[in-house]
């Protein structure tokens, strides 16, 4: 085993593991006197390993290592191998572990997390959804109780005592916007005791990569005041009318669509001969451009589905239903009047968070995956983490075909279907993995209807998504999915009948299918990992066509190929042209992420100054401090009145108020200017030049705007009931809030991209 960790060490880009290597042997040494141990004498030698500081010293990483191995033997029924002692080496050393599908992160995950917490940090470990969080926690609650350590989770559905109690335990598994939420509740409270996240210690992130960088691009959002909203069932009925290419048009992105000028004629027609540019009437344009965005770009079963009579957005990353994920703007409003659905609450944000601004919270900062070499610049330059790369327990031996090209949509998936229905004939499971719902139902109803029976896993059943898996690697079955990044379950030849697993592998193991190459390659690898675990047998392909999405908007340029009979194109320049288009597809991700980190840092030091302002109000009684020299008449009176305990509590509430009012006005401000800024462009200035040229001054003088709203409304304080009456000064909390992700803007992301394009040129002399 030694031997096969060395034969990958000299990977480029990666953490050299051979100090870890070293300790293998001495971890292994110990093993027979630990198995003579009872499991009080075992749980003594966790327990001693928290005498000491981290970082762990080498005898003490050996001990841990050894401890965590007979622990995880005795209570899962699973003894780590030597390469899962090597990423959990490398977690403690605070290093993303690239570990391959099946090779077991969670467990390894759960042993560093164990050390970690055994040294007296708290751990918060963080995933890519609540499924993933509940499941691991139960499942490794065994180890942790045997290690003497104290697990717990956090859900969606989790109450504020229930997530308090769950925080308080030595490791807590919750995702990452769940935490996100409470850390944004958190900012809002008026009293130190409602508060329930603790300080942060460590973060140990599962599938690193999704939530480090996919996950990166869409802040988390904390809203309040919520208000119903009225439907544009008008303009949604409206642009139903209009026809492509004659009233509108969609830009080579298809992530803008506008008006032509018979569009136009047609719009101003149909709502009265109105002027659609009228400067005293600028209200009818934006409701237009919503529902038509609505209409054409945002299409059911790709971008959302709608259940239970309510619209819910897909995470694009993760084939996923985001509960919690909505449109800003009047576009979420625009979708559920063009499906003719209830109208969401809506309401002012009060505060939002980014997944960089979150995680670096943490002094401490490791996680696992099992694609973090494709991003490895990326983790280091938002979050300072290298990658270890951590060689498999078996070597890899599944098979990836060249993928396969074809002219047209149609064409790809007869070729898809046929390949489908030959390999079902020997009885090798097939796993096929589409881009969307719309794609992945289509495509099982063209199977079925060619006799190949399958199973559907996607947005609409994701509850079902265990039992759905743990069934693909059936003898004869064929599983269509979408993306399978997150799901956090492996597909076991022979399914739940291991007894089957001889004649899974005698014909050839898991086949992987890909209807198309994804966005990105990482999710392209994430589909290909599912074949081919621990040593299997397996093989995966990828079908992709001239007018598939990744390459018409990225590679547009497509004429000229000859194709054969059945329509698949030969020519080896074509399909490097696929590659090329997917290497686009990852700089406009990659973009996205950096103008996201780059707009927020301004913010997040903005944000930071009045959070410092806000725990001093909050514990330390700044607020009544500042009223009493502010107001110190109103002050000494309320104070011979009600008594100085109950003047400092509504200090403390209307200072606070103050506070996060002025903070949610500057918040709408940013947004606003985030929103037009590019606009500056054309006037050769630079957009993140010209947002902070203007953050900057709209904050200066922010505290002492809002001491002075605060002692206005303090020297009009009155008294009821030997109670003062803040509420009677308009100091109210809202009465609700709720939460969710939120996309960029579309029209200001379009125009990014077309800035984007033109700075290019710019630079080449274009």
């Amino acid at each position: 085993m030694v031997e096969s960790v060395r034969r990958v060490l000299g990977k480029p880009g990666a953490v050299d593991l051979r100090p870890y290597t070293k300790l293998l042997e001495a971890i292994e040494a110990r093993e027979p006197e630990l198995r003579e141990l009872d499991d009080a004498g075992l749980t003594e030698k966790a327990t001693e390993l928290g005498n000491a500081e981290l970082p762990y010293e080498r005898g003490d990483l050996v001990e841990l290592c050894a401890v965590g191995r007979e622990a995880a033997r005795r209570t899962i029924g699973e003894r780590p191998f030597d390469v899962q002692l090597l990423g959990v080496m490398a977690l403690l050393d605070g290093h993303i572990a690239e570990m391959a599908t099946g090779e077991g992160k969670t467990l390894a995950g759960a042993m560093a997390a164990a050390g970690f917490a055994l040294r007296g940090q708290r751990v918060h470990v963080l995933s890519v959804n609540d499924y993933l969080a509940r499941r691991d926690a139960e499942w490794m609650r065994p180890l942790y109780d045997l290690l003497g350590v104290a697990v717990d989770w956090i859900g969606e559905e989790s109450t504020r005592e229930e997530r308090r109690e769950a925080y308080s335990a030595e490791v807590t598994y919750a995702s990452v916007s769940e935490l996100g939420f409470d850390v944004l509740r958190d900012r809002m409270v008026t009293d130190v005791a409602e508060q329930v996240v603790p300080e942060p210690n460590i973060a140990l992130i599962d599938e690193a990569d999704s939530v480090l960088v996919d996950e990166a691009r869409v802040p988390l959002v904390l809203a309040g005041a919520a208000e119903s909203t009225e439907a544009d069932v008008e303009m949604a009925e409206l642009v139903r009318t209009l026809r492509p290419g004659i009233h509108y048009e969609i830009d080579d992105e298809g992530r803008n669509v506008q008006l032509t000028d018979a569009g136009i004629d047609a719009v101003e027609e149909k709502l009265g001969d109105v002027d659609l540019y009228d400067e005293d009437d600028t209200s009818v344009l934006p409701r237009v451009n919503l529902a038509l965005h609505a209409q054409v770009l945002l299409q059911r079963d790709v971008h959302y589905v709608v259940r239970d009579g309510v619209v819910r957005l897909i995470n694009e990353s993760r084939g996923r239903i985001a509960l919690l994920q909505r449109w800003p703007d009047g576009l979420q409003a625009a979708v559920e009047a063009k499906e003719k659905v209830d109208v969401s609450e809506t309401g002012e944000v009060l505060d939002s968070i980014t997944v960089q601004s979150l995680v670096l919270r943490y002094p401490t900062r490791c996680g696992m995956t099992g694609t973090a070499m494709a991003v490895a610049d990326q983790l280091r330059e938002f979050y300072e983490l290298e990658v270890a790369v951590i060689p498999p327990n078996k070597p890899c031996v599944r098979v990836d075909e060249e993928g396969r090209l074809y002219a047209t949509r149609e064409e790809k998936e007869d070729a898809l279907v046929s390949e489908a229905a030959s390999v079902h004939e020997t009885g090798r499971p097939i796993l096929i993995g589409t881009q969307d719902v719309a794609e992945s139902e289509l495509l099982a109803k063209r199977l079925a209807g060619d006799g190949l029976e399958c199973v559907v896993l996607n947005a609409k059943n994701d509850a079902d998504e265990a039992a759905i898996i743990a069934e693909a690697g059936k003898f004869g079955a064929i599983t269509v999915s979408t993306q399978m990044a997150g799901r956090g379950t492996d597909i076991r030849l022979g399914g739940s009948d291991m007894s089957d697993r001889d004649r899974v592998v005698e014909v050839g193991g898991l086949y992987v299918m890909g209807f198309g190459r994804y966005p990105s390659s990482r999710l392209d690898d994430q589909l290909r990992g599912r074949a081919g675990r621990q040593g299997d047998p397996g093989s995966s392909i990828f079908f992709v066509s001239v007018d598939d999405d990744l390459v018409m908007n990225n590679a547009p340029e497509t004429r000229g190929y000859e194709a054969g009979a059945d329509g698949e194109i030969a020519d080896s320049g074509w399909r490097e042209m696929v590659d090329h288009a997917q290497r686009v597809s990852e700089n406009q991700l990659l973009d996205v992420h950096r103008n996201t980190w780059r707009y927020n840092q301004l913010i997040d030091v903005q944000r930071s100054v009045v959070l410092e302002q806000r725990e001093e109000v909050l514990r330390n009684g700044l607020g009544d401090r500042q009223l009493a020299v502010d107001c110190e008449a109103t002050h000494a009176e309320l104070v011979e009145e009600v008594g100085a305990e109950e003047v400092a509590r509504a200090a403390r509430l209307i200072t606070l108020y103050y506070l996060d009012r002025g903070w949610s006005e500057h918040n709408a401000f940013l947004a606003e200017l985030r929103e037009g800024i590019h606009l500056r462009f054309l006037g050769r200035r630079d957009p993140l030049d010209e947002f902070n040229r203007d953050a900057v001054p709209a904050f200066k003088g922010f505290l002492d705007e809002a001491r002075a709203r605060a002692a206005e409304a303090f020297s009009e304080l009155e008294v009821a009931d030997g109670r003062i009456d803040v509420a009677g000064v308009g100091v109210k909390r809202p009465s609700m809030t709720w939460t969710y992700m939120v996309h960029d803007h579309p029209f200001s992301s379009a125009l990014e991209t077309v800035v984007g394009k033109m700075k290019g040129q710019g630079r080449t002399g274009g």
